[in-house]
């Protein structure tokens, strides 16, 4: 009778259980991670110096989850230096006290202190990647994320047979922190890198760094995820591998309509999922992965190329060394080809089928015009500038953006915002001139602390346009807490009676980082449906660093999952 009864009672049991398996299929899991901040030597380029890691690690360490999963990720504080850490491409929704910006939506994390991020990851999957969100220490802060799909689910490709991340960052041999201080005090352009990096090394292009080389070992006929992610501070780059085509299949972590390439232009904060199909029998040669600058500015810029190598598997019977094979390197485009990038971003194209949609909003509410770009500002008394005592700026519709003291996130929240910022950013730019042109003989730009306020779900487009002041250049702008549709790009000066006409809203790119093109504008639209304040800002750090950043603060909604939650009890104080 006893095993009976067990049997019953388990019968019952599973029927219990059953459903509760059906809720944990889609319901995510909670992962713990801990990020100690602490100083780690490291040698590049024949020399040795002190630089910020995370646990030690540069590039940092994997966060790895799947869609609809918690993170709590503790950030310890063991430098001199003040913290915060952006979780690059995550929504953050409600939950904006994780988002990471200094002064935007936190106050820095202040040495010995600690913060725990706590974010969902909802309705995103695919490479996006966290750094440091203050001054200039992402050049060595950063790792990537991948959120795999949620579990049975599967790509939109064919499964690959491995994948692997390629961070491309930026490295100087002189303590960048320095570097960025001395031009803010002296009005003038930083220094520029010694070097650019795949995955923490610089390749044998450099002096001394041919040991420092990533390789990357494949196996003849098999197919390879590469996760894309420029990490550099402030240059766009093209990267190709030798004899070989790319599949893009994502960009900013959405699935995109596949397309073959052999070179991918990626912007400082843009990600790109590329397959990389092996060639089906072991060639007699290693293959270069080689990333360069995309420079379209005025300003002296690092003009030299990281190389990684594509090594193939050899079977046991094969004795040649691979060290003594030639190695292939790929045809990059000139430094200044605007025309092929601009082609290569017009290719992108959202998936748009019924399980992965592009939700473009048809309506507009709000629109916006920005230009962007180059300016100057009066030397304060505190500076030593040598050029008739102006420095250079950069801005947003004239305005160059002043760093509060305390957070515009809880100066929102509690009402407080008297003194932190004022609601009156400029919807369009203050006067009128030829933007791609020749530029207006005053280049003198405005600063303050300036906010846009949207109304809770406001549709919003905003064309962007690059200006001529100082040099037309490409910006990449990115905009937190949101992704965005970007509807149309063109050169020259954006024409509000016939361009619009040619807007794709059917299946444009989505994505959370895109490039202004140089002379030229680039128009986006977006939904306001998460309440908080958040940073617009061009990914080339000295641009930001000059002042070519702004926020959005959208207002609570009236449904209860519509309001932004309140702070953590953990949340750092200025």
């Amino acid at each position: 009778m006893g095993w009976f009864l067990r049997a019953v009672c388990a019968a019952l049991c599973a029927l219990w259980i059953m459903p509760a398996l059906g809720l944990a299929k889609h319901a995510g899991i909670t992962r713990h991670y801990k990020f100690n901040i602490k100083m780690q030597n490291v040698t590049r380029l024949c020399q040795t110096k002190s630089i910020v890691t995370v646990n030690g690690q540069f590039p940092g360490p994997r966060i790895i989850a799947r869609e609809g999963d918690r993170l709590l990720i503790k950030v310890v504080n063991q430098v001199q230096y003040n913290v915060t850490i952006h979780w690059h491409g995550i929504r953050q929704l409600r939950s904006g006290w994780a988002d990471g910006p200094a002064y935007i939506t936190q106050c820095p994390i202040q040495t010995g202190q600690a913060y725990v991020y706590n974010f969902t990851i909802t309705g995103q999957r695919g490479t996006l990647f966290w750094h440091a969100h203050i001054s200039w220490l992402r050049v060595t802060v950063y790792g990537p994320i991948v959120i795999l799909p949620r579990r049975h689910s599967s790509y939109p490709f064919p499964q690959p047979f491995k994948e692997a991340p390629i961070l491309f960052g930026e490295w100087w041999k002189a303590d960048t922190e320095t570097i960025i201080n001395q031009a803010m005090q002296t009005g003038g352009a930083p220094n520029i890198s010694d070097a650019y990096t795949i995955n923490g090394l610089p390749g044998p292009s450099y002096n001394c760094s041919a040991k420092d080389t990533f390789k990357l070992k494949v196996k003849p006929g098999k197919t390879y995820l590469l996760r894309l992610i420029n990490a550099a501070l402030n240059d766009e780059l093209f990267f190709s591998i030798a004899n070989h085509t790319l599949t893009v299949v994502e960009t900013d972590a959405v699935y995109v309509k596949p397309f073959k390439t052999h070179i991918v232009l990626i912007t400082p904060g843009q990600t790109t999922n590329v397959l990389l199909k092996a060639k089906s029998k072991v060639p007699k040669s290693n293959f270069a992965m080689a990333a360069r600058p995309y420079a379209t500015g005025p300003a002296s810029f690092d003009n030299t190329t990281t190389i990684g190598i594509l090594e193939y598997e050899k079977s046991s019977s094969s004795s040649k060394n691979s060290q003594n094979l030639q190695l292939l390197k790929p045809a990059l485009p000139k430094f200044n080809d605007s025309t092929y990038a601009l082609k290569f971003s017009k290719q992108i194209r959202s998936l748009a089928t019924a399980k992965f949609p592009a939700k473009v909003p048809k309506k507009v509410d709000r629109q916006f015009f920005f230009t962007v770009g180059l300016g100057i500002l009066p030397c304060s008394q505190n500076q030593t500038c040598s050029n008739n005592n102006t420095r250079a700026a950069a801005g947003v519709n004239n305005v160059s953006f002043v760093q509060p003291n305390i957070a515009l996130l809880q100066a929102h929240f509690f009402n407080q915002s008297k003194g932190v910022y004022t609601t009156d950013f400029p919807t369009n730019p203050p006067f009128k001139f030829n933007y791609t042109g020749t530029p207006p003989k005053n280049i003198m730009l405005n600063s303050g602390t300036k906010v846009v306020v949207l109304p809770f779900n406001t549709s919003v487009e905003l064309v962007m346009q690059d200006t001529s002041i100082l040099g037309a250049e490409s910006h990449p702008l990115h905009l937190h807490g949101f992704n965005f549709f970007v509807v149309g790009m063109g050169v020259g000066n954006y024409d509000p009676k016939k361009d619009p006409a040619n807007f794709n809203l059917i299946d444009p790119a989505e994505r959370n980082t895109v490039g202004v093109p140089a002379g030229g504008w680039v128009a986006i639209r977006f939904l306001a449906d998460n309440p908080g304040v958040w940073f617009m800002h061009c990914h080339l750090e000295v641009h930001t660093s000059w002042g070519l950043k702004m926020a959005w603060v959208v207002n609570d909604g009236k449904g209860r999952k519509q309001k932004l939650l309140p702070p953590p009890s953990d949340l750092p104080k200025c």
